[in-house]
């Protein structure tokens, strides 16, 4: 394998574990629902999207077909925005309040 594809996925690795720990460390720290969604939807999707595309650009330097990680990363971009999407609607749907400051001209309930 060339080195320099083994150094762009050496990349990928540290920056997909990073985002993936940075998104954890969110969803425990945040105070509520609404914070605790935002920190898996966007910080963990493209922390596992980096591991999948380290896998595939692994699996195109072994000289085999990378379907596998190509469909999951498909799956996973396209799944969880639509699942936050629905989780917030739902929490918003059953009156979930935030522990957010809300200004008063904001504040419609």
């Amino acid at each position: 394998m060339h080195p320099l594809l083994e150094a762009v996925i050496a990349f990928l690795l540290v920056v997909g574990g990073a985002f993936s720990l940075i998104g954890v460390i969110g969803f425990l720290r945040f105070p509520d629902f609404f914070m605790r969604l935002h920190g898996p939807t966007k910080a963990s999707t493209l922390g596992v999207g980096g591991l999948l595309v380290a896998s595939m650009l692994w699996h195109w330097g072994m000289d085999q077909p990378a379907l596998r990680e190509l469909l999951i990363t498909l799956f996973l971009f396209v799944t969880a925005p639509v699942s936050a999407n629905l989780l917030a609607q739902a929490a918003l749907h059953l009156r979930l309040r935030s522990k957010a400051a809300i200004p008063e001209d904001l504040d419609r309930r």
